[in-house]
C-alpha cells in the first residue's frame, strides 16, 4: 500500500497539502484496519470541481479503453455540471490503483477533509473485492458506450452501488480518531 497526495490545478494551496499528507496516513491505516479488503495503491489528488470532473472523466475513459472522444467530451460535461456538489470521488484505475479525488472548496476544516478521506478510502477497499472492479469496467464501458450490457448487470450495478455507499457512509465515524471532533462540526 502506497499513498501519495498530490495538487492538480492549484496554486497557493501548500498548507492544505501538508495537512493532506499528514491525515492521508493515519486515515489509510484506520481503514485498513476496519474495512474489508485490501488497500491498493492510493494517489491522492486535491483540485477543484472542475479538475475533479476532468480527472474522474479521464481515469474511467482510461478504464473503459477504446472511447470515442465525443462521448467522453460529453460525459466531462456531464460530470462538470454537478462537480460543485461533490467532496470527493475515488475512481478505480486501470493498472490496479486508486485515483481519489478531493474537491478542496468543499472540505474547508481538517475534520471535513478527514471524512470524505475516510469516505473515499473505504470506496478504494472496496474496488479490491473480489468482482467489484469488473461490475466497474462493465458500468463504465455501457456510460462510455463502448459495450452494453443488460438491464440486469445495471440493476445489479446499482444495488451494489448503494450499498457499497451505505458502508462508506457508516464508516465516517474513523474521522474522529484521526481529528478530534470532526464529525461534530
Amino acid at each position: 500500500m502506497k499513498i501519495t497526495v498530490s495538487t492538480h490545478k492549484l496554486s497557493g494551496y501548500r498548507a492544505t497539502l501538508r495537512t493532506a499528507k499528514q491525515l492521508a496516513e493515519s486515515a489509510a491505516r484506520l481503514v485498513n484496519r476496519s474495512v474489508p479488503g485490501s488497500m491498493p495503491d492510493v494517489q491522492i489528488t486535491l483540485t477543484n470541481a472542475r479538475g475533479l470532473a476532468e480527472l474522474a472523466t479521464t481515469a474511467e475513459a482510461e478504464l473503459a479503453g477504446g472511447v470515442d472522444k465525443r462521448v467522453r467530451d460529453r460525459e466531462e460535461r456531464h460530470a462538470a455540471r454537478g462537480a460543485c456538489n461533490v467532496d470527493g470521488r475515488a475512481v478505480p484505475l486501470a493498472e490496479g490503483s486508486v485515483l481519489v479525488l478531493i474537491n478542496v472548496d468543499r472540505n474547508a476544516s481538517p475534520g471535513e477533509f478527514a471524512i470524505t478521506l475516510v469516505h473515499e478510502l473505504v470506496h478504494a477497499m472496496q474496488f479490491s473485492r473480489k468482482g467489484v472492479r469488473e461490475r466497474i469496467i462493465r458500468d463504465r464501458r455501457d456510460t462510455f458506450k463502448v459495450e452494453r450490457q443488460s438491464r440486469r448487470q445495471a440493476r445489479e450495478n446499482e444495488r451494489c452501488h448503494d450499498d457499497e455507499e451505505r458502508e462508506a457512509y457508516s464508516r465516517e465515524y474513523l474521522a474522529d480518531q484521526i481529528v478530534p471532533g470532526a464529525r461534530a462540526a
